[in-house]
């Protein structure tokens, strides 16, 4: 069976707006919709204590002061750290959110969101499953649907075993010829690849079978517009400013 088409502005903020404001913070999404966002992506993964925060790395040193692996930590104990300064002064005190307090301001915001899953080794089913019923209890309900993504298939099952209704995308790098299977075994509705990797035949081949294709991570106004000729429905960018001015879409394309 085919999926349902998933409706996407062609322009979602990457990290929030990772060229901009420290990456997956609270400024970042407030930074995108600035911008003019109206979709964004962030990751989130999993505490010591089963807390999910943003945060895209296993490891607190590159986007805090703090050192240590984050399945090791308590969500006190990274709260402790500053994650904004590290980007630029104006930033300095900014914390690592927790995924309900991003869930409560991209309701204040009118944000649309794909949430991609990150895990560790054993903790990717734990971690699918954690994430999907947090957002299903808390995900503002005016919103659009939001999608959850994983490069982890195990990650998505445990989404689905919480929350079958929220859409899943299945992040990959290159597209395999077996992408159909995969997808169709995780029961995703998207397709989200590698923009350097992408080429018409295959996104056509996607999209012939139902998926949307979704792009990442594009910052170039001129691979944008071939990206859409193509037929790519989403790309993500740390630079949505630059894309949609070029695309001049103003997300309404």
């Amino acid at each position: 069976m085919s999926p349902s088409p998933v409706p996407l502005p062609p322009v979602i903020g990457h990290r929030g707006a990772a060229a901009s404001a420290p990456e997956n913070t609270l400024a970042a999404l407030r930074r995108a919709a600035h911008l003019g966002c109206r979709w964004v992506e962030c990751d989130v993964r999993l505490t010591a204590d089963d807390e999910p925060i943003l945060l895209h790395d296993a490891w607190l040193g590159r986007t805090t002061d703090g050192h240590g692996r984050v399945a090791a930590l308590s969500l006190a104990a990274i709260r402790c750290h500053d994650a904004g300064s590290w980007f630029g002064p104006a930033f300095a005190g900014e914390r690592v959110p927790t995924l309900a307090e991003a869930l409560a301001l991209l309701g204040a915001l009118g944000l649309g969101a794909v949430i991609e899953l990150k895990a560790e080794h054993g903790r990717a089913r734990r971690t699918g499953a954690r994430v999907a019923a947090t957002i299903a209890r808390a995900w503002p309900s005016f919103l659009p649907p939001p999608i959850v993504s994983s490069f982890w298939p195990q990650a998505l099952l445990g989404a689905r075993e919480a929350a079958p209704e929220l859409a899943r995308g299945l992040l990959l790098r290159t597209v395999p010829k077996n992408w159909r299977t995969i997808a169709a075994w995780l029961g995703c509705a998207t397709i989200h690849a590698d923009h350097r990797f992408l080429h018409p035949a295959i996104v056509a081949e996607i999209r012939r079978y139902g998926y949307s294709v979704l792009a990442y991570t594009v910052n170039d106004a001129v691979r944008a517009r071939f990206l859409f000729d193509w037929g790519v429905s989403a790309v993500f960018s740390d630079l949505p400013e630059r894309v949609l001015a070029a695309a001049g879409t103003a997300q309404d394309r």
